[in-house]
């Protein structure tokens, strides 16, 4: 009888997985809908370029060589073990093993489902950077790029912290970051900051004065579907980090992350759309979209503890944070076209400590070393690279390529060619 209930909660479990973890790969079509309609359209094919690209590079490069640095290899590299294959010992030992992990009872599941749920968290990572350097840089040095940041910088700082190891010189961390507030969106602005201020501003961005220029996007309809279907990537993004579904406790944690999560994205759209008509006099769209996406990154690193009411409220702090850290980034003349530096990293150090407005066990020196460690090694490790990138193969196109469009110069068609003048 134990085993017919440990290998239905094998299923449940692995199913439940592999569905938040397809959920998550949605959230790629999100990031690419999101950054295509908030570029020129002169800039479209190369911006989908990259976002398909660099899921393909993360896939391959985590499954070659990031898990291992992150888990060690855990069940995929050294080849997955279907219950069929156990007896009854390994089964009792694989509950014992999970139960001390604190999962009500033992998270169980394929070690494949686990490697497809992580890979996509690494993929989501490098989307961050797409559309931070978008419109000026140069297609293969960035997927050069993407190949170090999700083979070596992600899981790096991955195995620090989700994977539990030590940290060199600190120890092991005292870090609580449910979905990755940090982990892995800090992790995805910090190397976006780092490229931005080896690229440089777009030309016309900033006047002689140094104040910034507005350089709208092409399809404002498209940028708004690929933030609701991020909005709902991210019900896979929190919701499968509870890691389980089986129990009466988890599948109400499970309830709890996805009313929280939607609360959040709600409170930071209404305060981003608020306070946009305050500051400009006008419902700033492209703002209230990323008022949405903020709250969901605020709630991200704890969704399973807050009330309703709370969730809604960090969610509207993170969505009022970004848009004062838009204007402040422009006034120091950090172009980040799609405002994907603010979201995910001002709002991801926010969401950071907000764990300490529910969590009981985490500490504000936890959260803070956490932090640090996680924004330094990516940022000085992506700067390394970058530099490299700059030294050796150039990552800025030229002001030619750059004023004709980087659609024609680096993948040599137009996104919408029968709008192009000829």
């Amino acid at each position: 009888m134990e085993n017919q209930i440990f290998e239905l909660q094998y299923a449940m479990d692995t199913f439940y997985f592999l569905i938040c973890g397809a959920l998550v790969m949605w959230m790629a079509a999100g990031f690419s809908m999101l950054e295509a309609g908030l570029v020129r359209s002169k800039n479209t094919t190369e911006i989908l370029t990259k976002n398909v690209a660099l899921f393909a590079i993360a896939c391959t490069m985590y499954l070659i060589c990031g898990y291992q640095f992150m888990y060690d290899g855990g069940y995929f590299l050294s080849g997955v073990t279907t219950v069929a294959q156990m007896d009854d010992a390994a089964i009792a030992q694989v509950l014992a093993d999970s139960a001390e992990e604190g999962f009500d009872g033992g998270a169980v599941y394929s070690g494949a489902s686990d490697f497809f749920f992580q890979v996509v968290f690494v993929a989501t990572a490098m989307s961050i950077v797409s559309g931070a350097v978008a419109e000026r840089m140069r297609l293969w040095a960035f997927l050069a790029f993407a190949v170090a940041m999700t083979g070596f910088i992600y899981p790096i700082e991955g195995g620090w912290t989700w994977g539990g190891k030590d940290v060199p010189g600190i120890g092991a961390l005292s870090y609580s970051d449910y979905a990755g507030s940090g982990i892995v969106h800090l992790a995805g602005a910090a190397a976006a900051l780092a490229g931005v201020i080896f690229l440089g501003p777009r030309k016309g961005k900033y006047s002689s004065t140094g104040s910034a220029q507005a350089i709208p996007g092409a399809n404002l309809p498209l940028a708004t579907l690929g933030t609701f279907i991020l909005w709902m990537g991210w019900f896979g993004f929190n919701g499968g980090s509870t890691l389980k579904l089986g129990g009466v406790g988890v599948a109400n944690e499970v309830a709890n992350v996805f009313l929280n999560t939607n609360a959040a994205a709600a409170g930071g759209l209404i305060a981003a759309l608020i306070l946009a008509r305050i500051m400009f006099g006008k419902a700033d769209l492209t703002m209230t979209l990323n008022g949405a996406l903020a709250g969901l990154v605020a709630i991200t690193a704890e969704p399973a503890d807050p009330s309703p009411l709370l969730a809604t409220i960090i969610g509207a702090i993170g969505g009022s944070l970004v848009v004062f850290s838009i204007i402040f980034l422009d006034k120091i003349r950090i172009d980040d076209p799609v405002g994907a530096i603010s979201v995910h990293g001002t709002v991801g150090i926010f969401g950071i400590f907000a764990v300490l407005l529910s969590d009981p066990d985490a500490t504000f020196m936890g959260q803070l070393v956490g932090m640090l460690v996680i924004f330094v090694w990516v940022f000085f490790t992506s700067s390394i690279v970058w530099l490299l990138l700059k030294s050796i193969i150039g990552i800025r196109v030229t002001d030619e390529e750059e004023e004709q469009g980087v659609d024609s110069s680096e993948c040599g068609m137009e996104a919408y060619p029968e709008f192009t003048n000829q």
